[in-house]
């Protein structure tokens, strides 16, 4: 069958062990680039994505940023799903009020305010190669209060067992309204329940490519990348992906840090 499209997510599918894009990763998708649209699909911030984009040569294309949240077309939102500031108010107001000092990572299109420099903020801007801005949580809010803006995404880290109480907060409260998962045991990503990686890919593809589910391929590693994986023609998980990708996977490729992607993508397009 002919492929019309590829969807990759980036962190643990994309990236090798130096978090980069390998040599080989940049030459095989600049060459199926020829053939077909690349699209990256990621929890990732725009701003964290387009650096990528530039080294692969594929920036004139859309791109899916917070799992879904945005959906971006020649740097423009085509689709915007963020959390309601009400619900971010009770987060905080959960981490102040218990004295859990969980480092909240707040995100809004290309803005990233995080309350302190911390170890926390300095190893996401070392992951993502983007520079947050200092603002104190409150003063988020209230700064997006003013503007009738909510975030995209929020990012809960910290030790172990207080992520924990973050969680089972959502659990209790906002089970039908949240999407949270846990990218390590120190990391909780926080997303609106309405949207998806495979939505947003729907979205895109009826709104602007025209293609149907059918027709194309998505690569992923983690739980946010089930639905993707498995609603496609061709889902492929890397073989260092979790156990429930691979059960809704069509094919397993390689590890994520050993080109995984890239040897996939020799195969299915004979380069």
């Amino acid at each position: 069958m002919k492929y019309k499209i590829v969807f990759s997510d980036i962190d643990g599918t994309l990236l090798n062990k130096e978090r980069e894009l390998s040599p080989l990763t940049i030459k095989t998708i600049k060459e199926v680039k020829e053939q077909v649209p690349v699209v990256l699909i990621s929890a990732r911030m725009p701003d964290a994505m387009h650096h990528l984009q530039e080294q692969l040569d594929i920036r004139e294309l859309p791109i899916i940023a917070y799992n879904g949240g945005l959906v971006l077309v020649n740097d423009k939102a085509i689709s915007s799903v963020v959390i309601p500031l009400d619900t971010l108010k009770s987060i905080y107001d959960f981490n102040t009020e218990n004295d859990l000092n969980v480092h909240l990572s707040l995100y809004h299109h290309d803005e990233w305010y995080v309350p302190q420099t911390d170890f926390w903020a300095e190893r996401e801007e070392n992951n993502t190669k983007v520079a947050p801005q200092i603002k104190v949580n409150a003063e988020v809010i209230e700064k997006w209060t003013s503007e009738n803006k909510g975030p995209h995404k929020i990012m809960a880290m910290g030790d172990e067992d207080k992520i924990d109480k973050i969680s089972e907060f959502l659990s209790k409260n906002y089970r039908e309204d949240l999407h949270f998962y846990r990218s390590n045991k120190n990391y909780l990503e926080i997303a609106n329940k309405k949207i998806s990686k495979f939505s947003a890919i729907e979205y895109l593809l009826e709104n602007h490519f025209k293609i149907s589910t059918e027709d194309t391929i998505a690569f992923g590693d983690n739980y946010n990348d089930v639905e993707m994986v498995g609603g496609v023609g061709m889902g492929v998980a890397v073989s260092n992906a979790r156990q429930e990708v691979k059960d809704v996977a069509t094919t397993i490729t390689g590890h994520g840090k050993e080109d995984g992607v890239a040897q996939s993508l020799h195969k299915i397009f004979s380069l």
